[in-house]
């Protein structure tokens, strides 16, 4: 297949759509073990859901980040293509 700028851009978004996978799945282990874990040791004082709520933040931006298209990234689209535009100039 022709490695063109669309293909690659599709290669791209589809790799960060796994990493947010990959990133959802941690999370969603280690924060279970962390619950658990609470509950299990010191089930009177719920500290287990600062991690998670934490933890939780980051997630969402990261899903955020993935998949909405940002509001700044057509704009951020035509100053590359002006760049390359200079460059084909000089």
């Amino acid at each position: 297949m022709e490695r063109t700028p669309a293909y690659r851009d599709a290669r791209r978004h589809v790799e960060r759509k796994i990493g947010f996978y990959i990133h959802l799945a941690v999370y969603l282990a280690v924060n279970t073990g962390l619950v658990l874990f609470n509950l299990l040791a010191v089930p009177a004082k719920m500290w287990a859901f600062w991690p998670v709520m934490g933890w939780g933040i980051g997630l969402l931006f990261h899903g955020l980040a993935v998949f909405l298209r940002a509001p700044g990234s057509a704009w951020k689209e035509r100053m590359i293509e002006n760049e390359l535009n200079k460059q084909k100039k000089e």
